[in-house]
Order: C-alpha cells, then structure tokens, then sequence
C-alpha cells in the first residue's frame, strides 16, 4: 500500500519504459541539431531564427523539453526514493524538483513560442 501511494500508481516497467522513449526522443534532438550545427555553412541569428520559426522544429524541441523534463523526473524520483529514506525531506526534494520541472516547461514554451 505504501509502494502505491509514493509511486503514483506507476509500475517499474512503466518508467523503465518512458526513460528509454524519452531517451530516443532526446538522443533524435542531440543528433540533429549537431548535425545542423555542423553542416550549416551559414550559422548566423537569421539561419537560427528561421529554424526555430518552423512550426515543426518548435513541436520537434516541446517533445525535446518535455522529454528531458519526463528522463529527468523519473531519474531523480528513483535516485531519491533509493537514497532519501526520511519520508518528510524526500517529499521536500521531490516537490521542490517537481515546481523546478513545472517552471522550466513552462519557461521552455514561452520562449520556443514566443507567448
């Protein structure tokens, strides 16, 4: 009962399984903007702008933000249930990087869209 009630109802091969989608997601993301970063024979602000002015690139980096948010939660859910045995300060942690999480998504989708 407890397991359930600091889990979330989530199973291990739930995250086992999200860590390795996200894990494609961001190693997609790492790999083309290295190579666009690479053979892009004009790397100036416009180049950059214009990337980023397409609609698919900016849905390609929210899948990349919420990903790394999605990895990042899970990695340190588990390294905290696993080393934070007092129950009050991994709650501190784990809401404190919850709202961290919360704000940089939101940060994220304010500056990839402008809003």
């Amino acid at each position: 009962m407890v397991t359930s009630i600091t889990s979330f109802g989530r199973s291990g091969l739930y995250d086992w399984m999200m860590q390795r989608v996200t894990a494609v997601v961001l190693m997609a993301y790492t790999l083309f903007m290295i190579g666009y970063l690479l053979f892009s024979s004009d790397l100036s602000y416009a180049s950059w702008s214009s990337l980023f002015q397409n609609t698919a690139m900016r849905i390609f980096t929210l899948l990349a933000i919420l990903s790394l948010v999605a990895h990042a939660w899970i990695g340190l859910w588990s390294v905290s249930t696993d080393y934070i045995k007092k129950t009050s300060i991994r709650f501190a942690f784990q809401s404190v990087c919850g709202l961290l999480a919360f704000i940089y998504v939101v940060w994220g989708i304010q500056i990839l869209w402008g809003v």
